[in-house]
This record gives C-alpha cells, sequence and structure tokens, in this order.
C-alpha cells in the first residue's frame, strides 16, 4: 500500500513538472504587446490681444508637445514678435523671463476703434505666421453690475453676479465677459500641517493679493436676436460662501469680432462636452494664424483685437445663510520682516494692488 503511495505522489509530481515546463513555453513564446507609440506633429499655439485700453499686451507663444509630454505644451522662445495696424503703426514686442511671453512697453501700441490689427510672428527657427486682420469694434459701457443671494439647501450659500448693458443700433455686435477676483494676502508662502489642521505660512515683503479666474467659464452673447435692445441679468460668474469679508471682483465686458465670437463659441462647446450620446465629437478648433513659411502647417489659438469696458463689485457676505465653507487657518510664526518672501506677479499672485480696491 505504501508503495503505491509512493508511485501515485511520484506520478503527480512528474505531471506538475510537466505542466509547469508547458505553461513556461507557452509563457516564453507569447511576445508581449507593444503599442505604437502616439505622436502629433509640433504645432504653434497664440494667445493674444490688443483693447482699447493702456496696456502693456502681452502676446503667449507655446508649442505642442509630443502625446509622451501628457499635454504639456512647451514655451516657444526667441520670437521676434510684432503688432501692426492699418496705418503703418507697429510694435515689437519683449521677451518676458522665463520666456514664451512677449509684451508690449506700457506707453507702446495702444487700439484704436476702427482701426484693424494684425499679428507676425517670425521663430527662432525662421518660420513666419501671421493673423488674419481683426478690426477693433466699440464696445458699450457697462450699465449696471449687480449680485443677488442664492440658498438651497443642496448646495447651500452663493451670490449670483449679474450684469445690465445697452447693445447699440447697429447689426453685428458680438460680447465676451471675463471676471477676476482679487484677495489680500499675507502669507506668501504656505506649508499645511495637517495633525494641527492649520498652515504655517511666511509673510509678504509687500502688500499682496491672490488672483482667482475662471479659464473654463467663457461667457457670450450676440445682438443677433436682440439688436438695439438692452442685455438685462447677463450671468457672470458664481461667488463661494467661503468667507464673512466682502468678496471683490472686477468684471469685464469685450466688444470682439465675429471671427472670435465663431471661436470662442467652438471652445465653450468642445469644454462643456460631457460624453453624451449627441454630443459633438471632439475637434481641432482653428484659430485666425495661419503659417506663411507652410500653409498647410497647423496653427492654433486667436489673436484679437477688442473693444473693452470694465467695471467692479463688492459683494456682502456677512448676510449669508449658514456658515462659509472655510479653509483651515494660516499662522505666520514670523510677523515681523525679515524673514519675508517676496509678492510675485503672475497669473496668480501681484504686488500691484486692484484698481478699485479700497480697503
Amino acid at each position: 500500500m505504501r508503495k503505491k503511495n509512493v508511485a501515485s505522489n511520484r506520478l503527480v509530481m512528474r505531471q506538475g513538472v510537466c505542466l509547469l515546463t508547458m505553461v513556461v513555453g507557452i509563457m516564453a513564446c507569447v511576445t508581449p504587446y507593444q503599442p505604437d507609440a502616439v505622436s502629433i506633429g509640433s504645432s504653434l499655439v497664440v494667445e493674444g490681444q490688443i483693447s482699447d485700453q493702456p496696456g502693456p499686451y502681452a502676446v503667449k507663444l507655446t508649442r505642442t508637445a509630443d502625446y509622451s509630454y501628457k499635454s504639456l505644451n512647451l514655451l516657444e522662445t526667441g520670437a521676434t514678435v510684432i503688432i501692426s495696424d492699418n496705418r503703418g503703426n507697429q510694435e515689437t514686442l519683449t521677451e518676458q523671463s522665463p520666456g514664451g511671453t512677449y509684451q508690449t512697453k506700457a506707453a507702446g501700441i495702444r487700439g484704436v476703434a476702427g482701426r484693424s490689427y494684425k499679428l507676425t510672428i517670425q521663430t527662432k527657427a525662421g518660420k513666419r505666421y501671421e493673423s488674419s486682420p481683426e478690426i477693433l469694434p466699440a464696445v458699450p459701457p457697462i450699465d449696471k453690475l449687480y449680485y443677488e443671494s442664492n440658498y438651497t439647501a443642496a448646495g447651500g450659500q452663493t451670490w449670483s453676479v449679474l450684469l445690465d448693458t445697452k447693445d447699440p443700433d447697429t447689426l453685428g455686435n458680438y460680447y465676451k465677459w471675463n471676471w477676476t477676483h482679487y484677495e489680500f494676502t499675507e502669507a506668501c508662502q504656505k506649508t499645511l500641517v495637517p495633525l494641527r489642521s492649520i498652515y504655517t505660512g511666511i509673510g509678504c515683503c509687500s502688500d499682496c493679493w491672490d488672483i482667482t479666474r475662471c479659464y473654463n467659464c467663457i461667457s457670450l452673447n450676440s445682438d443677433a436676436n436682440i439688436n438695439g435692445k438692452a442685455i438685462s441679468r447677463q450671468s457672470i460668474a458664481e461667488v463661494p460662501f467661503t468667507s464673512l469679508n466682502r468678496y471683490y471682483i472686477e468684471v469685464e465686458q469685450q466688444g470682439i469680432s465675429q471671427g472670435a465670437y465663431a471661436f470662442w463659441k467652438s471652445i465653450r462647446q468642445l469644454t462643456s462636452n460631457t460624453g453624451g450620446l449627441f454630443d459633438v465629437a471632439p475637434s481641432t478648433v482653428r484659430g485666425n494664424i495661419r503659417g506663411i513659411s507652410n500653409p498647410g502647417e497647423l496653427v492654433y489659438g486667436y489673436f484679437g483685437a477688442i473693444g473693452l469696458s470694465a467695471g467692479y463689485l463688492l459683494i456682502d457676505r456677512s448676510t449669508g445663510k449658514g456658515s462659509p465653507k472655510v479653509d483651515f487657518p494660516t499662522v505666520i510664526p514670523y510677523p515681523t520682516r525679515p524673514p519675508c518672501i517676496a509678492c510675485e506677479n503672475n497669473l496668480y499672485r501681484t504686488p500691484t494692488k486692484p484698481r478699485w480696491w479700497t480697503y
């Protein structure tokens, strides 16, 4: 009986070894699937505009990267960038540090309603690009900026910022609205301390404001159905209940061209798609920039000429229902200077006092 069990065990072992050998052999014969790398051609991306308000004006140049860079655009440095009008005026922009952004002088070229403007680019590699001429339209003033309180049990407390204006009698007016929120900050560097539920901060060496914008909030309108009538209750922004302090917001009303309106409308449609059954398929949104050296080259972005009127609003949040959704407090261990950190001047922070700041 014992001999029979031993023989049976040996048979099982031999079968196991054979099976393992077969599996290893099969695995050795399988070549792992290596998909081809997805690559797209490098294309220039242009962002910029000129307005009828004092400069400086900025033009940002980037280049689409290979797919392996995960949508990171590369700065286009060393280019020659010129803004010119139909009267023979022009200015060569100066590249800013760290590069890729080109800017006019504060007292340089300025947009005038009725004139047309064009952007010319020559890259460091010698490629030339040019925008289609854009006529700078006049824009009516903002008649009224105001806000209304909203409260729901599900969404909590917010405030809607609304705008009224009057469309001119002439047909063919197109509008775009932007907003910017400025908030005074004492800490130019913050570090979260999770166990204490606070931030420790280092103070700013000068007055400093944090900047908030909504880059996906594309608010547009045209006078196709309202020519010469009032534009009332145009939705601009939703203000969150994150503090009892007043909320400072600046609003720009832009008069744009028909081409710019079509461009931004396409961008809005593309960014608002949710993947539903009847959504428009993603597509390439072309702007008004073309390649001169290579007319068939894809170029993205838009250089616009805009008429601009602006205003500001202070939202009193002390009357909000419930409690604000506040962030952790910031503690600055060294309130006297130094040590301190210089307030940077960029898209998200500025040492320059907002133009209507009164407190």
